[in-house]
């Protein structure tokens, strides 16, 4: 059992923490420091807008597509076993995407590491919850975590403008020789979890092979859609594929003895609202990401290393704050610490729309960048609390998998919409600087109306409780509520709802 506060931690505690933390901080950082490389790496491989778009979808595609499976994997074959497995494959992935001289070289690579970032992160994520009791040691763990993480996106920027200026390649080299003293650190420091044995437990290679087909053409089909276009027979036709998909997939599940997802974890509304806020924060801050990053660099002519700078205060925030969360949590409950980081979220988005074809730092980005770090700090955190709070340890892989494919899949979803808005506003004319300033402002509305809806999903949990201690656990039977003392935190649990 571990020890009930941060000071009484074990160093070995500690050390694994610490693994977990730098895998996370480089899958977070792989997936923003790639966006302010792009214009260079274009350059320099001769590459079209469309084949660019890849090498940031590429990523999406193999994680997004293969979480699912990768959470469940761990949960079957040793949370221990496939987080350095995976760990050592993101590592070469990172050594080849360097070396390359050829644009679909790259994009393999990126999706490599997408595709081992899918086993890492679920894998990570419940080494954690399995080895820090539920309640405020776990939210403690967890708010460390996530701080890993938020800090990894939101540096990813700086540390890209910093490398760019020396050449695009170090973007890529970077995570490698992290990710191999991970690595080694990680062989001596993580116990071992042994494989998941009993009755009902196996491999559900169908829904395995569905879920992860659903996911890969979902994710590609809406990639791909704003080429093809929305309405195209070939855009219909790969959607009807996908639910037909899903439904092949539900239809397993439901009959499964040992499912890739047990359908009954979408009982709990704190699940639901977990995925798909989610869904709507990363969705939202990826669009967002990808106008800022061209305004500054094509309309202000910022260098790589200015557009990151003006990220450094969301990212230096992030970094300050995430790790108070966990308090915070234990006092308000998930529910109000996320809604009032929805918030920040949705001010800090509609005060970028104020923005100009002249630099108004002070005024408009500066306080939008706050906004945001403020909003990364609160919401990250509290919603991994949210998902893992009352969930079996053999069932910890799995929603850790789900909440992540709900983060990728919202980001590559909603980072199309807005991608399709921004061209269909575009016009047909000369491209002027006005003319592109004009065709931003609606992306940046989906944007935040994409941020208001997670808001709105969010209040939806602060609907006063009968039994603010009442425990609802995802098991594979029905609960009932734990007779706990009210001295636990209120996210200590999963509270049912009237």
């Amino acid at each position: 059992m571990p020890s009930d506060s941060p000071a009484s931690w074990s160093p070995r505690q500690w050390g694994t923490l610490l693994v977990l933390c730098a895998a996370l901080f480089l899958d977070a950082l792989d997936v923003s420091m790639v966006g302010v490389a792009l214009p260079s790496i274009a350059h320099d491989l001769d590459l079209s807008t469309s084949s660019l778009q890849w090498i940031v979808s590429g990523y999406i595609l193999g994680y997004g597509g293969l979480l699912l499976l990768g959470g469940r994997a761990a949960d079957l074959l040793g949370r221990r076993r496939v987080f350095l497995v995976a760990l050592a494959v993101f590592a070469a992935a990172s050594l080849l995407g360097g070396l390359v001289d050829s644009g679909g070289l790259l994009i393999a690579s990126r999706f490599i590491k997408g595709l081992s970032a899918a086993f890492t992160a679920p894998a990570g994520l419940s080494i954690i919850t399995t080895s820090f009791a539920e309640g405020p040691v776990r939210n403690r763990a967890l708010s460390i975590y996530t701080t890993c993480g938020a800090t990894g996106f939101s540096m990813g920027l700086v540390l890209s403008g910093l490398l760019t200026e020396v050449g695009w390649r170090w973007t890529m080299l970077l995570p490698a020789p992290i990710a191999l003293i991970a690595l080694t650190a990680g062989l001596r420091l993580i116990p071992k979890s042994p494989r998941e044995h009993g009755p009902g437990r196996g491999y559900d290679l169908p829904g395995a092979l569905t879920g992860t087909a659903a996911m890969l053409l979902l994710v590609f089909t809406v990639v791909e859609a704003p080429r093809a276009g929305w309405a195209s027979a070939r855009t219909l036709l790969s959607f009807a594929v996908v639910a037909a998909l899903l439904a092949a997939f539900v239809a397993i599940e439901r009959r499964s003895s040992h499912p890739l997802i047990r359908l009954g974890v979408f009982r709990s509304a704190d699940q639901i609202r977990a995925n798909l806020g989610g869904a709507a924060f990363f969705g939202s801050y990826v669009g967002f990401q990808f106008l800022v990053t061209q305004y500054m660099q094509s309309l202000l002519g910022w260098s790589a290393l200015q557009t990151a700078l003006a990220f450094l205060p969301a990212g230096a925030l992030v970094a300050l704050a995430s790790t108070r969360i966990g308090p915070l949590v234990d006092r308000f409950g998930t529910p109000r610490v996320i809604a009032a980081g929805f918030t920040a979220l949705v001010v800090g988005y509609v005060l970028f729309l104020r923005i100009t074809l002249t630099p108004q730092y002070a005024a408009v980005i500066l306080p939008s960048m706050l906004l945001l770090g403020a909003a990364c700090a609160l919401v990250f955190p509290s919603l991994n609390i949210q998902a893992t709070n009352g969930v079996e340890d053999d069932e910890q892989g799995m929603v850790s998998g789900l909440l992540n494919t709900s983060f990728q899949v919202g980001g590559a979803i909603f980072l199309a919409v807005v991608t399709a808005v921004v061209t269909a506003n575009a016009g047909h004319g000369p491209a002027t600087p006005q003319t592109v300033l004009d065709s931003y402002r609606p992306g940046l509305v989906v944007v935040s109306a994409v941020a208001l809806g997670g808001l709105l999903i969010t209040l939806t949990g602060l609907r006063r409780r009968r039994n603010p201690y009442e425990i609802v656990v995802a098991s594979s039977t029905e609960s009932a509520p734990a007779t706990s003392a009210p001295t636990t935190a209120e996210t200590a649990a999963v509270p049912v709802h009237d």
